[in-house]
């Protein structure tokens, strides 16, 4: 599957790091209980869909340990915050385990891999849009970081993997946007325009895309957005 071509780089430049403040402390009172306070009926507890590591996983996770993660990239800014529970341990928050996140940039593209059919811009050198946490006494991380893009045959995601310390996957899935919020980022300049494959055509979200879907996805081009899901592994 041939990836589109890289473009020339958005509008916001390095601005988008002036405003990332202001995303960050956007984040409502109560955004932030419902983060720290995960609920835990039926629903919200089944373990989270298990996806593809994909094409593109990350090659030296250890060595990112970053909540900031944007690099050069440049982009509407986005904040993720990230809480993983037990559910063997009645869904309740889970404390010092790895968060490995990966993302393509604003034009589709990968750090850490390119120059072939799959990608052609070769960015194996660089390692943006990648980056590892450790859950806090909550089960929270957070990562600094920009809307992705897209690219051909996929609908705009995240990729999430969560690990114990020495390394163990307990889970691996990714997290969709809702379309208004896709819509509005990818209609602004610097980005490619709407999508190929829409939430619903994406052969991996078909059996469980109300389950991938972001908690919330709140903001605004001008200020960024804030993302926040919970991730619930057995």
């Amino acid at each position: 599957m041939d990836k589109r071509k890289f473009l020339k780089n958005g509008f916001l430049g390095l601005g988008a790091m002036a405003v990332i403040p202001s995303v960050i402390s956007s984040c409502s009172k109560d955004e932030k209980e419902e983060a720290e306070v995960p609920p835990v009926d039926g629903q919200s507890c089944q373990v989270s869909p298990v996806e593809m590591v994909g094409p593109f996983p990350i090659k030296t996770p250890a060595q990112l340990a970053q909540s900031n993660i944007i690099g050069d990239r440049t982009g509407v800014p986005l904040l993720m915050k990230i809480t993983v529970q037990d559910q063997s341990n009645g869904c309740l928050p889970l404390a010092g385990v790895l968060v490995d996140i990966w993302q393509c940039d604003k034009d589709g593209n990968y750090s850490q891999y390119g120059g072939n059919q799959l990608q052609t811009t070769n960015y194996t050198s660089q390692n943006f849009l990648r980056g590892r946490q450790t859950t806090d006494s909550k089960g929270e991380v957070s990562f600094v970081s920009i809307f992705p893009g897209w690219y051909p045959g996929r609908a705009p995601h995240i990729h999430v993997e969560v690990l114990t310390t020495g390394g163990n996957s307990l889970l691996v899935t990714q997290i969709a946007f809702p379309v208004n919020a896709y819509s509005t980022v990818y209609a602004s300049n610097g980005y490619n325009g709407a999508p190929d494959r829409s939430n619903t055509q994406d052969s991996l979200f078909s059996d469980s895309l109300s389950r991938n879907m972001a908690d919330t996805v709140t903001g605004n081009i001008s200020d960024g957005y804030t993302l926040s899901k919970i991730i619930t592994v057995s």
